[in-house]
């Protein structure tokens, strides 16, 4: 399949620039995979659609306050800064934006949330491509422990805000209530309609809660530039797979149970933990470049949890391989379903709605 096989056509309007009032207020879009049938609900709906004895698996990383602004003491232009990897302590790969007024060598100031230089210095060590620096920091001990104050919440681009924002609506919804292990710099958007209580009542109704760690890269927004999708550099993300959740999964596996990822996250963890380890579910810390596009065999995942995801994305084909496994029909599926949902004014992307596929 092409690139092009995977692009459709998205009014601005659809596109959620804020969350929802309540996160299970958000609409859930439900895909029988076998008949094609497409119902409407909301989420909070969730449990109508979920078995005692199915597994939940839940991405509890945790998002940076990942945005920086810096200034340059000697001109005092103005450049942003998105933190992507941390190498050492004070020592981190970042996105640089204007990259062209930089080069290694060049000394910067972070900024205060009023806009007055900190004390934070800055120095641009090495310049990649597409953006890319390799950044020290200087005049704080970690850097991460100042990111609450200095930092802004790194929302995607197509959700606008003015320069600067530090909206406290963003800081709590742009994360999912049970993130835990910071380290992502883009939400993994299918849990954050989870809400406590919700949780709670799958809880009782017997449905089990496990989690993965998968720290999301800003390459997961990455368009993909190559016609052939086997051409397709995929980006690489670090992910866990502690003993607890390894165990619940096997025991899920063994018993027939089914395997509910929340998110593409979730799924490229199960999916490359099976991969790397001929196919077996063991305790896994290491980084996944897995690109799954259709045709595609799943080893763990039986339902699949997700947000709308942009036009020729990896994760638009990632969901149309999970819609048809082994197959190549789930990209009609999927997209159908895109129509029917900008039909139906669901709200796009990484504030709007979901689809569950089962």
């Amino acid at each position: 399949m092409r690139t092009s096989d995977f692009d459709y056509d998205l009014p601005l309007e659809r596109i959620a620039q804020t969350p929802a009032p309540h996160r299970d207020g958000s609409r859930l879009l439900v895909v029988d995979r076998a008949t094609g049938g497409l119902t409407h609900h909301l989420f909070h709906d969730l449990p109508q659609f979920l078995r005692p004895g199915d597994l939940l698996v839940l991405n509890n990383s945790k998002v940076l306050p990942a945005r920086l602004r810096a200034v340059k003491p000697d001109t005092g232009g103005r450049c942003e800064i998105l933190l992507l990897e941390e190498n050492a302590v004070n020592d981190w790969n970042v996105m640089f934006r204007p990259v062209k007024r930089v080069r290694p060598g060049t000394l910067l100031r972070l900024l205060r949330p009023d806009g007055q230089a900190s004390e934070v210095r800055v120095e641009v060590v090495a310049k990649f491509e597409e953006g890319h620096c390799r950044l020290k920091f200087s005049g704080a001990p970690d850097l991460r422990a100042r990111l609450d104050e200095l930092g802004e919440m790194p929302l995607p681009p197509y959700i606008e805000r003015p320069v600067g924002n530090r909206n406290p609506e963003d800081r709590e919804r742009y994360q999912t209530v049970f993130a835990s292990q910071p380290g992502s710099v883009a939400a993994p958007t299918a849990g954050l309609h989870f809400t406590p209580e919700l949780l709670a009542t799958l809880t009782r109704m017997g449905v089990s809660i496990c989690y993965v760690t998968l720290h999301v890269g800003a390459g997961t927004f990455a368009p993909v530039k190559t016609e052939e999708l086997s051409e397709h550099p995929m980006h690489e993300e670090y992910f866990e797979l502690e003993a607890a959740s390894a165990q619940a999964l096997v025991a899920a596996k063994r018993e027939q149970r089914r395997v509910v990822a929340v998110g593409t996250t979730s799924m490229r963890v199960l999916e490359s933990v099976a991969a790397q380890n001929q196919g077996q579910i063991v305790p896994t810390h290491s980084r996944t470049r897995l690109f799954i596009y259709p045709p595609r065999k799943f080893e763990v995942v039986d339902v699949l949890l997700t947000n709308f995801h942009l036009p020729k994305s990896t994760l638009l084909m990632l969901v149309s391989a999970f819609a048809a496994p082994e197959s190549l029909a789930g990209r009609d599926l999927i997209l159908n379903a895109y129509q029917e949902a900008i039909r139906q004014k669901y709200r796009f992307f990484s504030y709007g709605d979901a689809m569950l596929i089962q």
